[in-house]
Formats: C-alpha cells, sequence, structure tokens
C-alpha cells in the first residue's frame, strides 16, 4: 500500500515539474479573472454601501463562489485545450493542499453568522468589528496559507503570493482599526486590495513573462 502511494507521489511530482510551464500560463487568465471580480465588486459593495455583518458576509460569500466557479471553468478549458484530464492527479493534490485553510475560513463564517442571526445576538459594535474587519483579515490569512500549500505542487511564485497574503493579513491584525476611514470604506478597500488588485497584478505579471517566453 505504501509503495503504491509512493509510486503515485513521485508520478504527480514528475507531471508538475514536466507540465510547470502548461500550469504557469493557465494560473494567469485565472488570477486576472479573480482579480476583475474582487475589485469590481469591492467597488459595488462600496457604492450600494452593504456595510452590516450579515449582509457582508454573504455578499462575499457570494463573490467567493463566483470566483471558485469561475476559477474551475477557465482550468478546465485549459485542461481541455490541451488535451489533459480535468480532475487529473496534480488538480487533487493541488485541490487537498488548498482545501483546509479555505474550510476553516468557511466555518468561521458561518459560525459568525449564526451568531448575529440568534435571537439575541452579540452587541452591534463588537459585531460589527468582528464582521467587517476582523473577519476579513482572517480571510486573507487562511487564503494566504492555501495558495502557500499550493505552491508546493505549482510555480513558486505563489508560495511567494501565498506569504504575502499571510503577512498582509497579520499587519493589519497589528496595525488595529483605523479612525482615520470608515468601516464601510476600510472593509471593502481591504478586500479589493487583497483579492482584486494582488490578484490582477500577480495575473498580469504571468501573462507578460510567457509571453515573452513565447516570443523567445
Amino acid at each position: 500500500m505504501e509503495s503504491n502511494w509512493a509510486a503515485e507521489h513521485l508520478q504527480v511530482i514528475r507531471t508538475l515539474m514536466e507540465r510547470s510551464a502548461v500550469y504557469r500560463r493557465a494560473l494567469a487568465p485565472v488570477m486576472i479573472f479573480n482579480g476583475s471580480i474582487g475589485t469590481i465588486a469591492a467597488l459595488i459593495g462600496w457604492g450600494a454601501e452593504i456595510d452590516t455583518p450579515r449582509a457582508f458576509i454573504i455578499y462575499w460569500a457570494i463573490i467567493g463562489l463566483l470566483a471558485v466557479g469561475g476559477s474551475f471553468f477557465l482550468v478546465r478549458r485549459q485542461a481541455l485545450k490541451e488535451k489533459e484530464p480535468f480532475w487529473s492527479p496534480p488538480t487533487r493534490r493541488v485541490t487537498q493542499a488548498m482545501l483546509p485553510p479555505l474550510t476553516a475560513g468557511m466555518i468561521v463564517s458561518i459560525v459568525i453568522l449564526v451568531e448575529f442571526a440568534q435571537a439575541t445576538p452579540v452587541a452591534p459594535q463588537i459585531a460589527n468589528v468582528v464582521a467587517m474587519l476582523w473577519l476579513p483579515q482572517a480571510w486573507i490569512v487562511l487564503y494566504g496559507c492555501g495558495f502557500h500549500a499550493a505552491g508546493f505542487f505549482l510555480p513558486r511564485g505563489m508560495k511567494l503570493f501565498g506569504w504575502g497574503f499571510v503577512l498582509g493579513g497579520c499587519a493589519l491584525f497589528a496595525l488595529g482599526i483605523p479612525d482615520w476611514v470608515s468601516r464601510l470604506t476600510y472593509s471593502h478597500a481591504v478586500m479589493g486590495f487583497f483579492f482584486g488588485f494582488l490578484h490582477l497584478a500577480y495575473g498580469v505579471y504571468l501573462y507578460f513573462t510567457e509571453k515573452r517566453r513565447d516570443e523567445t
């Protein structure tokens, strides 16, 4: 049993090394798509004044589902283009690596959302701080952990990208709650910067670096 697992593990590593350029190329449209979704969502959330804890959590949960669904669609299209199976062993390994921190973020969000839905919810001020200031920072850190874990199976830049999220989220916790900006602006700006701008920047970087490699 262990020999079979070791053989499969070596095969996955060999496949990832052989197709690293393909996976790097496929990652660019995924990052650009997610960055576009995150940026537009932040602007809409700010403009629509989504500033209640429940509405904020539900809104960004829907955005997250759209981003995940679109990402899987793009990866599947790339797999069909390269005539490769979508749910391949490397894809399973990447998914398994990212699943624990993303699941933790989902569970924490549900717990907080349920707490606000109770007959005697927590104090409004505490609810606002937890849901719209601390929870986004927790999302950022957990998302970074997931990306860093996936980086062991994908291009090295993903680990650095994940570290950026982890350190950025921790820095926000350390800095505390700013008193010079409104909660509405701060919350959506943080989400837009990390889940929008940073994804766009990384996606554009991957796109142009791969384009230059193809031309040489």
